[in-house]
C-alpha cells in the first residue's frame, strides 16, 4: 500500500534552537517513519522578509540541513530539498496567483500577524501578500495528503484548499489533492527569559551549542517569581524551567515536580541538573553535526539528490496543471 505524502518546511533565516526541534524537527523525525515527506528549506520564503539582509540564506541551508540530519532526519527515508532547487514551485505559483482573489491574501491571519510582529523587516510587499500562495504551490505540487501544522496555522492551510478548489471549478480537472492538517501538539517553549524565543532576542539555546554556554544560560533562566526562598514551595506549572525538563528530560519531571513543591532542592541546583541533561543530548547531535560538515560533498550531495526526487514529481504535477489551463473547453 502506497504511504500519503506529508510536505513541510522551515525558512533558513538564522540558526535553528530547541524551539525548533520541540516544535517541528522531532515530529518530523516520527512522521518520516510512517509518511513518504518532503522535508524543504523554504530559502524563497525566507527571501520575503530577509531581502534587505539576504547573504546570510545560502550559508543558513547547509547549517540548517546538518540540524536536521544530526538530529535525525533521514536522507533515505525522506526527501530533503532546496524550495528554489525545484523551479516548478514558482511555474506553479504563476497559475495559482492569476486566479488568487486578493481579498483571501489580504484577510490570511498570518499576514497580519507578520506585519505586526515583523516590523522593522518592511514586509508590506507584493511577494509577501502572495504568501500564502506560493505555500500553496508548495503543498499542491507534492499532492500532499498532510501538513503538519498548529492550531494557529489552520487558517493558512484552509486557503490552499480554497486555491485548489478554485482551480478545478474553474479548469473543469481534479489535478491536486486538498491537503489535510496533521495536528501537532508540541510544546512552544518560551526563551530563557520567559519571552518567546527569538534571534532578535538572543534568548535561546541553538541545536549545536557549546556546552559551556549551555551551562551558562540555563542557570540564567527565569524561574518560579513566587518563589523567594530556597525553603518555598515552588509552583512548577507555571516555571519556564520545568517546561523545559518536560520536553527533554520526561523521565525526570516528576522527581522535579516533588522536589520542587515540596522545596527539596533551590532553583539553581534544579537548573544545573536541567544543564547537564541538555548537554548530554546537544553535545552528541553537536559532534556528528561536525563531522557532516568536514565532508564538504555530502550535505550538498543530499541537496541534490533531494532536488531531483522533488523535481520527478513537481513535473509531473505542473504538467497536469499546464494541460487543465491550456485544454480548449466550451464556454
Amino acid at each position: 500500500m502506497r504511504k500519503k505524502k506529508v510536505l513541510s518546511g522551515i525558512r533558513p533565516t538564522g540558526k535553528l534552537h530547541i524551539g525548533h526541534w520541540a516544535g517541528v524537527l522531532s515530529n518530523w523525525v516520527e512522521l518520516q517513519e510512517k509518511y513518504d515527506c518532503f522535508f524543504m528549506v523554504a530559502d524563497w520564503h525566507a527571501l520575503m522578509s530577509e531581502y534587505k539582509n539576504s547573504g546570510r540564506i545560502k550559508s543558513n541551508i547547509i547549517d540548517n540541513v546538518a540540524d536536521w540530519i544530526s538530529w535525525g532526519i533521514d536522507p533515505d527515508k525522506s526527501v530533503v530539498f532546496v524550495q528554489s532547487d525545484v523551479s516548478e514551485h514558482i511555474e506553479l505559483f504563476m497559475f495559482l496567483s492569476v486566479l488568487t482573489p486578493l481579498g483571501w491574501l489580504s484577510r490570511c491571519p498570518t499576514f497580519k500577524e507578520q506585519l505586526k510582529q515583523l516590523k522593522d523587516k518592511d514586509i508590506n510587499t507584493y511577494a509577501f501578500l502572495g504568501y500564502p500562495a506560493l505555500q500553496a504551490s508548495d503543498i499542491l505540487i507534492y499532492k500532499a495528503n498532510y501538513v503538519p501544522v498548529g492550531e494557529d496555522q489552520l487558517p493558512h492551510l484552509e486557503i490552499t484548499r480554497e486555491i485548489a478548489r478554485r482551480f478545478h471549478s474553474i479548469y473543469k480537472r481534479s489535478v491536486f489533492v486538498e491537503p489535510q492538517p496533521l495536528l501537532t501538539k508540541a510544546p512552544k517553549l518560551l526563551g530563557i527569559d520567559n519571552r518567546k524565543m527569538s534571534k532578535s532576542y538572543n534568548n535561546f539555546i541553538s541545536l549545536d551549542e557549546d556546552d559551556s554556554s549551555i551551562e551558562t544560560k540555563i542557570v540564567s533562566m527565569f524561574t518560579d517569581p513566587l518563589r523567594l526562598r530556597k525553603k518555598d514551595a515552588g509552583h512548577p506549572d507555571t516555571c519556564n524551567v520545568f517546561s523545559y525538563y518536560k520536553t527533554f528530560a520526561p523521565d525526570l519531571a516528576g522527581d522535579v515536580r516533588t522536589w520542587c513543591v515540596n522545596a527539596g532542592k533551590g532553583c539553581r541546583e534544579c537548573k544545573e541538573v536541567l544543564a547537564k541533561k541538555l548537554i548530554g543530548i546537544i553535545s552528541d547531535k553537536r559532534r556528528r553535526k561536525k563531522e557532516l560538515l568536514r565532508d564538504e560533498d555530502f550535505l550538498p550531495s543530499v541537496l541534490r539528490d533531494g532536488a531531483r526526487k522533488a523535481r520527478s514529481f513537481a513535473s509531473r504535477t505542473l504538467a497536469e496543471a499546464k494541460e487543465a489551463v491550456y485544454a480548449v473547453r466550451d464556454l
